[in-house]
């Protein structure tokens, strides 16, 4: 399993998550993706606090909420309309056969996995807990925007009102080794001094180098979008999203 951050197990961090990371544009686009695709069994892989999870909630709907961080999970729990989710503590290899319509992987998470047989075995299990023609869906950072040159202090500071008092954050970049990126986030809690620092790596792999993967586990491409309002990949896009389907039995991925 992925080493955790800290940013996912100290219950500090974990409360201001959300306000770390809020509500966007990335909502809407899974949210019109569900309904596009009429998804019934969704799963949210790596869903952290439920911030997403919950919002798949409908009457004709069962949602799955997976993490590997108890900590994530338990403040997931505690929100409102939580009761209505199916919450798994794991990775993806808690999923077994769930014959999902539709699977994402928000956040970035696909960053994650660091190396490429830890990668291969996501998409693996992933494949397995879908339905034949079900989807997954998820976003990774672009290395051709090379996007961690804006991770410092002077571009990401951010002031907050925290449950434990008033906090400063921001991040500092450690170090680029090929497609790996090292950084540090750092939470000062401004009423006790206390100083947080997080260690963080990311792997950022190319467009190819994913859809390679994706193939060769039996999906098929549907669309790559450079944002969240569908526009083509290019060099300078910062995301790269990708919306994929589980290859039908009858169906057999041909290699160009």
């Amino acid at each position: 399993m992925t080493k955790l951050d800290r940013h996912y197990t100290d219950p500090r961090l974990v409360e201001i998550y959300d306000t770390a990371n809020p509500r966007g544009i990335d909502t809407d686009f899974y949210l019109s993706l569900a309904e596009a695709i009429d998804a019934h069994r969704i799963i949210d892989l790596g869903c952290g606090t439920g911030l997403l999870t919950r919002e798949f909630i409908a009457p004709d709907r069962e949602i799955f909420g997976v993490d590997p961080a108890v900590t994530m999970l338990e403040f997931a729990q505690r929100q409102p309309s939580a009761e209505k989710v199916k919450w798994i503590e794991g990775d993806a290899s808690a999923l077994g056969s769930l014959e999902a319509d539709l699977l994402v992987m928000t956040g970035n998470v696909a960053q994650i996995f660091l190396e490429d047989n830890e990668w291969m075995a996501t998409l693996q299990s992933i494949h397995a807990a879908l339905r034949p023609g079900g989807y997954c869906a998820f976003e990774s950072r672009n290395p051709e925007a090379q996007g961690w040159k804006q991770w410092n202090q002077a571009a990401t500071y951010t002031q907050i009102d925290s449950p434990n008092g008033p906090m400063e954050s921001w991040i500092e970049l450690v170090d680029v080794e090929d497609d790996r990126v090292r950084f540090e986030g750092h939470n000062v809690f401004l009423d006790t001094g206390e100083v947080v620092i997080v260690e963080s790596e990311l792997r950022f792999r190319s467009s190819d180098e994913i859809v390679t993967a994706l193939t060769k586990i039996g999906f098929t491409i549907e669309h790559i979008y450079g944002d969240w309002k569908r526009r083509p990949l290019e060099k300078s896009s910062r995301s790269m999203i990708f919306v994929t389907r589980r290859l039908q039995r009858s169906e057999k991925y041909i290699s160009s």
